[in-house]
């Protein structure tokens, strides 16, 4: 710089720039291209809710200082993109060199953008001009990640339809984040280090909340409206979205108006002026399935239940187990079904609607067809597992004839009643309400162990309420009286003794009408059981022998051992110690001559309490070590508690007051573990 002359420059100057006092020779060569920096997303999301435990995810993957490829998966309309825009949004600061996205076209008009395409618009947009991109997917992929390779650049990866589209996209630089929003799972990436994110319908305070954003004190105004609306929406975001902008554009619109009309036909009005369509959504998952994986997703949907496993499934496909299975997993995959265990499946509220919409409009399967042989699946399962559980009962449905199944123990059987009990209480409804009134009773009858040893009396009492009428209509009188006993057995379990004492004398009459003695026995039996019930035994007793008189009289040794068990029950509650004693022995002897192993507890948990009043302790402790272990495994809480109360008892006569307590703690906790309440007895006892 010369003496007396300033060499100063104002202003933006791009490319070479030359400032001298004095120019000798200066030669200009091709100027060099500054680095762009794209900034492509989308908007933020404006009404974005919840969503706090994948966001955290995120941030904390983000976290650590590694190139990052997150997969966020759901299905269509659950808020992928919504939440990986909040996201990258929000985490804007954390790449200076660009967020690059791009629509991968999954369900598009033309079909998926293949990866070379994609690279060229990256590559534009990172400053490459048009004529020196290369042609190829390797060229182009080699030449991404160059100019990426010591980049902070995020790319949002949006609506992919499989890992093999996806790998191509991946930059390597350290401090890169992909997001991949998808319909499918894309396990596949899970080779690239990939994380993943499944997106679920929302809870009911975050689909408040999402609602509270779209239409403000409307909410508050009708609390239970919108509570309903949440519910009809299955908490998917798109469904509540197009609820929220439809009322929000008709301010005079009650929330209690949208209810009634979603509730006409919820797919169907989850619809926004034909461009905003919950039921398109579906349809762009749905059409993209094989035909054989379209027929197992549409008749899944006529599963009367809320979840199933694969037996049911392939009851409902009509096809072999091995070959559902797989389907099963590609839906699953595809998230058109959720994986709530291991094999156990269900369907979104709403997927649910457009499988069954789908299967009821296909001319190729009539859906009563499907349906009759997803309940009679379940029936010839029931009846296997209550044959397992109760070998010696004497049944009278065809069923029990035909089917070979069974369970590895009662045990297993027990638990597989109790995992399937919504899904038999809705075959159950569904045969009802199809008029196959053979199948209702049926079901009833094959329900009969998991009633007996795990109760759930409302369950016990709606389904049977309805075998009555249904064996009614059958013209099966003996269909009729067993349906009658087992739902008197209900109400005595409930204390209901007028209704219990109706449906046992119908079944009775029926019994004598028809010449069953059988059946008479076990009405008479029952009958009084009522009357020891409402404290009655002398009347009891007498219902008892004379269900004894007919038990032995037919040579039904299970039946007579219980009417034994039942009239030492009256004598011990009358103070007739020995003879009750008696009367438990002939009946622990019988149960013991048939390998009865839990009736057999049974009896000897009772035969402790007039062993006691004698004063045979040890006698009465035996008895009851022997029979808790039977207990505890088959479940039931109330025999678990009858036989801890028991032994409390024993501890008071020793004078152990701990380890009575901590018997009658024990007896409490067995209820609390399975989340029963307390019943009286023990809470009694608890008191005292």
């Amino acid at each position: 710089m010369a003496d007396g002359v300033e060499n100063v420059m104002s202003g933006t100057a791009h490319g070479p720039v030359v400032q001298a006092g004095s120019v000798g020779e200066v030669h200009f060569h091709a100027p060099r291209s500054e680095p762009v920096i794209p900034y492509q997303l989308p908007p933020a999301p404006k009404l974005f809710t919840s969503r706090n435990r994948e966001l955290a995810d995120l941030d904390g993957w983000l976290a650590a200082n590694e190139a990052l490829v997150a997969v966020i998966s759901g299905p269509g309309g659950v808020g992928k993109t919504s939440l990986a825009l909040r996201w990258l949004h929000d985490s804007r600061s954390r790449f200076p060199d660009g967020q690059l996205y791009v629509d991968l076209g999954a369900g598009g008009p033309e079909g998926p953008i293949t990866p070379e395409e994609v690279l060229e618009w990256f590559l534009l947009a990172l400053g490459v001009p048009v004529e020196d991109i290369p042609v190829g997917l390797a060229r182009r992929q080699a030449a991404f990640r160059t100019l990426t390779a010591d980049r902070a650049v995020a790319v949002l990866l949006d609506g992919a339809v499989s890992a093999a589209q996806v790998r191509p996209l991946l930059p390597t630089s350290p401090r890169s984040a992909v997001v991949v929003t998808s319909r499918w799972r894309l396990s596949g990436l899970a080779v690239d280090g990939a994380r993943f994110v499944e997106v679920g319908s929302f809870d009911e305070n975050a689909s408040l909340e999402l609602l509270t954003r779209a239409l403000g004190s409307r909410v508050t105004s009708e609390p239970a409206a919108a509570q309903e609306l949440a519910r009809l929406c299955g908490g998917l975001p798109i469904a509540l979205s197009v609820v929220g902008a439809r009322l929000s554009t008709r301010p005079r619109r009650s929330l209690s108006k949208e209810v009634g009309s979603l509730r006409a036909g919820r797919l169907t009005a989850l619809t926004l002026d034909e461009e905003v369509s919950v039921e398109a959504v579906f349809d762009l998952s749905y059409l993209e399935l094989p035909s054989h994986h379209a027929r197992v997703y549409r008749r899944c949907g006529l599963h009367p239940g809320v979840s199933f496993g694969v037996g049911a499934a392939a009851a409902a496909a009509g096809a072999p187990e091995p070959e559902v299975r797989p389907v099963l997993e590609q839906l699953v995959e595809k998230n058109l079904l959720t994986e709530i265990g291991d094999e156990r499946f269900r369907f979104h509220d709403l997927l649910r609607l457009h499988a069954r919409s789908l299967a009821e409009g296909d001319p190729a399967a009539d859906s009563d067809v499907v349906v009759r042989r997803i309940v009679e699946w379940y029936l010839d399962q029931a009846v296997a597992a209550d044959r397992t559980a109760l070998p010696s009962r004497p049944r009278i449905g065809p069923r029990y004839g035909e089917v070979d199944a069974a369970f590895a123990n009662r045990a297993v059987a027990l638990d597989w009643l109790e995992l399937e009990r919504g899904n038999l209480v809705a075959a159950v409804r569904a045969a009802d309400h199809h008029g196959w009134v053979e199948l209702v009773w049926q079901l009833c009858e094959a329900m009969w162990s998991l009633f007996l040893y795990r109760h759930h009396y409302e369950d016990w009492v709606y389904t049977h309420e309805l075998a009555v009428t249904a064996a009614r209509r059958s013209n099966g009188p003996a269909a009729e009286a067993r349906m009658r006993v087992q739902l008197g057995f209900a109400f005595i379990g409930t204390s209901r003794y007028d209704e219990a004492t109706t449906q046992l004398a119908e079944a009775l009459r029926l019994a004598r009408e028809t010449g069953d003695l059988g059946g008479q026995a076990t009405a008479t039996l029952h009958l009084g059981r009522v009357f020891r019930s409402r404290g009655d035994v002398e009347g009891a007793l007498s219902y008892f022998r004379e269900a004894l008189t007919l038990e032995t009289a037919l040579g039904r040794s299970r039946g007579e051992a219980l009417a034994h068990r039942r009239v030492g029950e009256a004598l011990n509650d009358l103070d007739h110690h020995e003879e009750a004693v008696a009367e438990f022995a002939a009946a622990e002897a019988i149960m013991e001559g048939l390998g009865l192993v839990l009736e057999l507890a049974r009896v000897r948990t009772m035969l402790a309490a007039p062993l006691l009043a004698l004063g045979r302790i040890d006698e009465a402790t035996r008895l009851l070590h022997l029979a808790l272990p039977v207990m505890a495994e088959v479940g039931s809480t109330d025999y678990v508690a009858d036989v801890l109360l028991t032994l409390a008892d024993v501890a008071a006569r020793r004078g152990d007051q701990a380890q009575e307590q901590d018997h009658i703690r024990a007896a409490a906790g067995a209820y609390t573990r399975v989340g029963e309440p307390v019943p009286d007895r023990v809470r009694q006892r608890l008191v005292e």
